[in-house]
């Protein structure tokens, strides 16, 4: 999440390709969220002064589709986000109603989050619109580790003027560092723990800070995951946002 989100993976390329550094952005975007997703996760929102917890559920299809549902605490349980292809949804059952986030929203915070709506859904945006440079290799833990960095091309729609991303050979992304149009960084994304969850490795906690507010940021927590399993096509819908099960 791009979150969020908070938040999955499969396809992977041949070692070759990984001296293409789009290539391996890609496929590490594809093993992340594989042919299709299911995962369980905690988000903790952390401000110097006070915690804030969440539970949800996430479902993906493809680059394309996602949909995140909170279920925990009760004051939360039942907003929910939809994205396809380029288009976002955020559905409050407080007013049982679903509302579209147009294109100048999507940066702004999710759910109070230091993740955007944009980044809910890793999409394709950061391999189609950008144009790639392999920075260095190194082994961390016995692994290469390549730092590769994005640059927007001159008529892409993004917000980001650099993007950095730190993929390891196994394709999990380690780092994803986003910069503003004079070079300075804004916010960062770091995997803190990797371990096996749904069949394969996995950054099964990831956090997202501020650059100039080292004391705030929020982590996702993934406790389950479902890969490859057919999933309706129904629940990327949105009158599939304010059921309790899609």
């Amino acid at each position: 999440m791009r979150l969020l989100l908070v938040l999955l993976w499969l396809f992977a390329p041949s070692l070759s390709q990984a001296q293409d550094p789009g290539a391996l952005i890609k496929a590490a975007i594809e093993y992340w969220r594989g042919k299709s997703s299911y995962t369980e996760a905690e988000m903790i929102v952390h401000r110097p002064d006070w915690e804030r917890r969440m539970s949800m559920r996430a479902w993906t299809d493809g680059n394309k589709h996602t949909l995140v549902r909170f279920t925990a605490p009760a004051k939360d349980a039942g907003n929910a986000s939809l994205t396809i292809d380029e288009d976002t949804w955020s559905f409050n059952p407080k007013i049982n109603k679903a509302i579209q986030i147009p294109p100048s929203m999507r940066a702004q915070s999710w759910m109070g989050s230091d993740f955007s709506y944009d980044d809910l859904s890793k999409a394709d945006r950061i391999v189609s619109d950008y144009t790639h440079r392999l920075l260095g290799t190194e082994v961390r833990d016995g692994k290469k580790v390549y730092t590769i960095e994005a640059l927007p091309r001159e008529s892409a729609p993004v917000v980001w003027g650099r993007e950095m991303l730190v993929v390891r050979e196994d394709y999990i992304i380690l780092e994803h560092r986003f910069y503003d149009q004079d070079g300075h960084l804004v916010k960062e994304m770091r995997a803190s723990e990797i371990k096996p969850l749904g069949g394969r490795m996995y950054a099964t906690i990831i956090r997202m800070s501020k650059s100039d507010e080292p004391d705030e940021w929020t982590e996702v927590h993934h406790v389950k995951a479902e890969f490859d399993a057919p999933i309706p096509a129904t629940t990327f819908t949105i009158a599939a946002l304010g059921r309790a099960n899609p």
